[in-house]
């Protein structure tokens, strides 16, 4: 099975590719994920609880980047294991690329997967999956765009200014996009 996408991120390429790189900001982005540890360069161990339909579970999975050319693309592979709600492993390829002011985020990721989550219903799956997707993308977005700025302070009766969008530096936004193409593809 195959899941591609993409997603014009408000973010200069530089601060997208920190922030997928970064364990803690892709931990607060990904929900149910309890733990994204590094284990090596290129190399994360992830513990993330999925409930999809009436199946639940705890998925422990290991990460590893490869052809890494920052900050432009990496593949990453994943295998998890989830008890008897089953298994999942494959791999996303994934490539950033300046924008206007933003970064275009592209993925395409492929997974085998087996077990109870592998009988539930497309339909019920395809829905978590944008769901999971849909809220990643949200909370990454929110941690790694600039906040609008603060608006200086208007006499009464003026015009007030537009907010504007400054930057911020963060790291690490591929391994976000892997263990949510990992999750989708385990739930698929």
């Amino acid at each position: 099975m195959e899941l591609t996408g993409e997603r014009l991120i408000a973010a200069p390429i530089a601060t997208v590719w920190a922030g997928l790189n970064d364990p803690e900001v892709l931990k607060a982005c990904i929900n149910g994920c309890e733990s994204l540890e590094r284990t090596g360069d290129d190399a994360f161990a992830a513990l993330v609880a999925v409930r999809v339909g009436p199946v639940s579970a705890k998925f422990k999975g290991n990460l590893r980047m490869s052809d890494v050319k920052p900050p432009e693309s990496y593949t990453i592979a994943f295998d998890g294991q989830g008890g008897v709600a089953g298994f999942g492993k494959g791999s996303a390829d994934v490539r950033l690329a300046p924008e206007g002011e933003g970064t275009r985020l592209s993925y395409q990721a492929r997974a085998q997967v087996g077990g109870k989550m592998a009988q539930v219903g497309s339909r019920l799956i395809d829905a978590a999956a944008a769901k999971i997707a849909e809220d990643f993308f949200a909370a990454f977005e929110a941690k790694v765009a600039p906040p609008p700025a603060e608006l200086p302070a208007v006499a009464p009766g003026a015009a007030g200014a537009p907010a504007a969008r400054g930057s911020r530096a963060l790291w690490w936004i591929a391994g976000a996009l892997v263990l949510i193409a990992a999750i989708w593809l385990l739930t698929r």
